[in-house]
């Protein structure tokens, strides 16, 4: 009987550390893959504000494939030196992903960290033999 209380109150921790750590890694995955089609996507957009339409579209398809809410995300994007779509151009995205903890309510949020935030940037260069597009 003891061994068997033992036992379970070692594995609870574990299992626990185990969904914390397979949702932050969930994040990581989704704020990596969101930056990098985002940079993907403004590059090879015809306009600035479509550029932008289809960044925002690739950070929520990023987010919901890890079963992220579409909210747990900011976006920015920055044109190194000048417009965006000028050839030859860097376009740098920066992710910024709030991952919820399993079973944390919202109410130990001044006591206990409920999330956790996680960063990724991607830096992609507009094609040199392109034309210039507004």
């Amino acid at each position: 009987m003891v061994e068997a209380l033992l036992a379970v109150m070692l594995l609870l921790p574990l299992v626990y550390l185990v969904a914390v750590m397979s949702r932050v890694q969930a994040g990581t995955f989704a704020a990596e893959t969101a930056a990098r089609e985002a940079v993907r996507a403004v590059v090879t957009a015809t306009s600035a504000d479509q550029g932008a339409a289809r960044a925002d579209a690739a950070v929520r398809i990023a987010l919901r494939d890890q079963d992220l809410p579409d909210d747990a995300a900011t976006l920015d994007i920055e044109c190194g030196g000048g417009p965006c779509l000028v050839p030859g151009a860097e376009v740098a995205a920066t992710v910024h992903v709030t991952v919820p903890l399993p079973l944390v309510p919202g109410v130990f949020g001044a006591h206990v960290p409920a999330a956790v935030h996680v960063d990724a940037a991607h830096v992609g260069s507009v094609d040199r033999y392109v034309a210039v597009r507004p």
